[in-house]
C-alpha cells in the first residue's frame, strides 16, 4: 500500500458500551495514519465523550503494534483519575478528580512491558474551573467532548524492565 494511501486509512476501533446514569452509548475511538516514512509513524487518535483514555490508547498501540513512542494530547474530561507514585510505601496513592477538567498537557510514551504487550505511561497536567490545576501519572480518563491524540512511533522499540529498587516497570536501554 502506498504511503499516501496508508495515511488516508481511518481506523476505528471495536465500539465498547457504556452505561452511565440510566442511559447505554456506544462510542468508537478513531484513529488516522497520518505519515509514515523510515520506520516512522504518527497517528491522530481522536476520543469523544465517555471514552475511557487508558483503555482506548492500550487497545490502540495492541491493535498497531506499537513499541516505541511518544504520546502527547489535549482536550477536556468528565473525570479522571490521577496518582501519585509515593517512593516510602512503593505504591500509587490515588488521586480522584470528579469534575469538568480541561487537560492542559498530557504526555508519555509508550514501550514494550515485561508481559512483552505495549505499556502506556502517561502523565496529565488537569485545569480547573478556577484556574487551579492537578497532576500525576493518569489512570483513567472519562473523556467529554474530545481528547485529540498524537502518537509519534520511533523506528526503534523501547523496553520495560522490573526495576528492584522501585517495584516499577522502567525503560531500559
Amino acid at each position: 500500500m502506498s504511503a499516501a494511501l496508508k495515511a488516508d486509512r481511518e481506523t476505528h476501533i471495536s465500539p465498547e458500551r457504556f452505561s452511565d446514569a440510566s442511559k447505554t452509548m456506544e462510542h468508537a475511538m478513531k484513529s488516522k495514519l497520518l505519515h509514515e516514512a523510515d520506520g516512522k509513524r504518527t497517528f491522530a487518535v481522536i476520543l469523544q465523550t465517555d471514552d475511557e483514555a487508558m483503555r482506548c490508547l492500550r487497545e490502540f498501540a495492541e491493535k498497531e503494534a506499537i513499541g516505541g513512542a511518544q504520546v502527547t494530547a489535549i482536550g477536556a474530561l468528565r473525570r479522571a483519575t490521577l496518582a501519585y507514585f509515593d517512593w516510602e510505601t512503593k505504591a500509587y496513592q490515588a488521586i480522584e478528580v470528579g469534575e469538568q477538567v480541561e487537560v492542559a498537557s498530557l504526555v508519555g510514551d509508550i514501550a514494550i512491558g515485561p508481559d512483552g504487550k505495549p505499556s502506556v505511561h502517561v502523565h496529565a497536567v488537569l485545569g480547573r474551573r478556577d484556574g487551579g490545576a492537578m497532576a500525576g501519572h493518569l489512570e483513567k480518563a472519562h473523556v467529554r467532548p474530545t481528547l485529540e491524540i498524537i502518537v509519534t512511533e520511533s523506528p526503534a522499540h523501547l523496553c520495560k524492565v522490573k526495576d528492584q529498587e522501585s517495584g516499577l516497570a522502567l525503560i531500559k536501554l
